[in-house]
C-alpha cells in the first residue's frame, strides 16, 4: 500500500473532499484506478427540476473547449444520475483544501492576478454560451494539485429553476449574487458579484493588494446597477489600477533618485567657509634721522610752502651730518654681526666652516650697509667706503682682543 492509498484508507475510502450544492467531491478507489468524482445528494434525486437541469449540464458539459473547464462524464442507476466522474487526469481539490493545506501558497508573486485572469477566462466563454456559474466559493473552484490555475466543474445557472435557492446554496450562500437569491433578473453581473466575493475570501488568507481591494469592493456592490458589467470589464479595472500603481511607484523612485543626484552634485562644489577678518599687524617704524636729534633747520633747511631750499654750504653741513649718523650706525651694527664670528668657538673652527661664517656674515655687512646707507641719503659708493673703514677698524680691535694676531679676517 502506498503513501496515497494510506490518506485514502484513513479517510474513509475518500480523499480531496469538497460539499458542492449538487453533491460531494471527492477522490477514490472505482475499480482498478483512482478518480475524482462527485456524489450527487439523494435528497436533490427526486427534484424533477434538478434531474432536467443536471442532465442539460451534462449533454452540455462536452462543449466547454477550455482548459478551466473540468469535464465529466454521468454514471447511471436505476435510470438515474448518481454520479459525476471527472475524465480529465490528475488529483484536483478545492481553493478551500489547497488554502487549509498550503496557506502560504497565496504569498506566490502574482498569485491574485493569476487565479482572476484564469476565471475571467472560462466565464468569458460560458457567458457566450448563456452559462452562468452563479457560486465562486472556495469549494466549488478547483484547481490540480501543486497548481493554482482555477478549474470549473458544475454551474449554477442549470439550477436556477428550483424554488428554494438558499436552501440549495447552504453555506455558499454568501457567494451569491442578491438578485439571484431573489429569482431577480440573472445576467453577467451575478458572476462578477461572484468572483469579487471568491477573490475577497483569498485576500482574507493574505494581504490582497490595493488595486484588487478597490476594484472588489465596486464588483461585491448589492446593486447590479453599480457592478462591473461583465468579467472582462472587472480584470481591465484591476491592471488598469495595478498599471497607475506601478507608475506611482516609477515615479516616486525616480524622485528620489533625482533628488540623490542633485544632493551628490551639490555636494562636489567647494565649501564657502565666511573669512574672518583678522587686523593687520602695526607697521614697525623706522629708524629717522629726526630720531637722533637731526634738526633740517641747523643746515639752512627751510620750509617754503611745499619745496625745500638748499643752499651750498647748507648741503655740506647735511652731508657731514648725514655721514656721522650713518658711521654711529652702522659702527654697531657691524659690532653686533662681526662678534657672531670674531669669538674663540668660531677662530677654533677650521678654514673651511670659517670661510663659509665669513661669506654670510659679508652679504649681512652688506645688507645693513645698503639699508643704513639709503635712510641717511647716501650715494652707494660713499655709504661702502665708509662702511670698509669701519670694518676694519672693528677686526683689527677684535682680533687684538682676542690675544695677538691671526691669518683668518674679514675682506670687504
Amino acid at each position: 500500500m502506498n503513501y496515497e492509498e494510506l490518506l485514502i484508507a484513513k479517510a474513509g475510502g475518500k480523499l480531496n473532499q469538497s460539499k458542492m450544492p449538487i453533491g460531494e467531491f471527492f477522490r477514490a478507489k472505482i475499480g482498478s484506478k483512482y478518480q475524482s468524482t462527485v456524489d450527487i445528494y439523494e435528497s436533490l434525486m427526486s427534484n424533477i427540476t434538478f434531474c432536467e437541469g443536471l442532465k442539460r449540464e451534462c449533454d452540455e458539459n462536452v462543449t466547454i473547449g477550455d482548459k478551466h473547464q473540468l469535464h465529466f462524464t454521468p454514471v447511471m442507476e436505476n435510470d438515474e444520475i448518481v454520479r459525476l466522474a471527472v475524465s480529465e487526469p490528475g488529483q484536483y481539490m478545492s481553493f478551500a483544501e489547497m488554502l487549509s493545506e498550503t496557506p502560504a501558497v497565496v504569498a506566490q508573486r502574482d498569485f491574485f492576478i493569476n487565479v482572476l485572469e484564469g476565471l475571467v477566462s472560462i466565464t468569458t466563454l460560458l457567458h457566450k454560451k448563456g452559462i452562468r456559474h452563479v457560486c465562486y466559493s472556495p469549494r466549488t473552484v478547483f484547481a490540480r494539485k501543486g497548481d493554482i490555475s482555477p478549474m470549473l466543474l458544475s454551474h449554477g445557472s442549470y439550477y436556477l429553476s428550483m424554488g428554494d435557492l438558499e436552501k440549495f446554496y447552504g453555506e455558499d450562500i454568501q457567494f451569491v449574487a442578491p438578485e439571484v437569491l431573489q429569482h431577480g433578473t440573472i445576467d453577467d453581473r451575478c458572476d462578477v458579484y461572484s468572483i469579487g466575493k471568491f477573490m475577497q475570501t483569498l485576500g482574507a488568507v493574505s494581504d490582497m493588494p490595493m488595486e484588487f481591494r478597490r476594484a472588489m469592493k465596486k464588483a461585491t456592490s448589492e446593486s447590479p446597477e453599480d457592478r462591473y458589467n461583465s468579467p472582462e470589464e472587472l480584470l481591465d479595472a484591476v491592471r488598469n489600477q495595478r498599471h497607475i500603481i506601478r507608475s506611482a511607484i516609477v515615479v516616486g523612485i525616480s524622485c528620489v533618485i533625482a533628488m540623490v543626484c542633485v544632493g551628490l552634485y551639490f555636494d562636489m562644489f567647494p565649501e564657502t567657509n565666511p573669512v574672518e577678518f583678522v587686523k593687520p599687524v602695526p607697521r614697525q617704524p623706522t629708524d629717522d634721522l629726526l630720531d637722533d636729534g637731526f634738526d633740517p633747520a641747523e643746515l639752512g633747511v627751510t620750509n617754503s610752502g611745499d619745496s625745500l631750499i638748499f643752499d651750498e654750504a647748507s648741503e655740506r653741513d647735511y652731508l657731514a651730518k648725514a655721514e656721522e649718523i650713518f658711521r654711529k650706525k652702522y659702527t654697531e651694527e657691524a659690532e653686533r654681526i662681526l662678534s657672531k664670528i670674531y669669538n674663540k668657538e668660531y677662530m677654533s673652527n677650521a678654514e673651511k666652516k670659517f670661510t663659509a661664517e665669513s661669506q654670510s656674515t659679508i652679504d649681512e655687512l652688506m645688507k645693513k650697509q645698503a639699508e643704513l646707507g639709503s635712510d641717511a641719503g647716501l650715494t652707494p659708493e660713499r655709504s661702502q667706503l665708509i662702511a670698509t673703514e669701519i670694518i676694519d677698524r672693528i677686526t683689527e680691535q677684535k682680533k687684538k682682543e682676542m690675544g695677538g694676531t691671526n691669518s683668518r679676517a674679514i675682506h670687504k
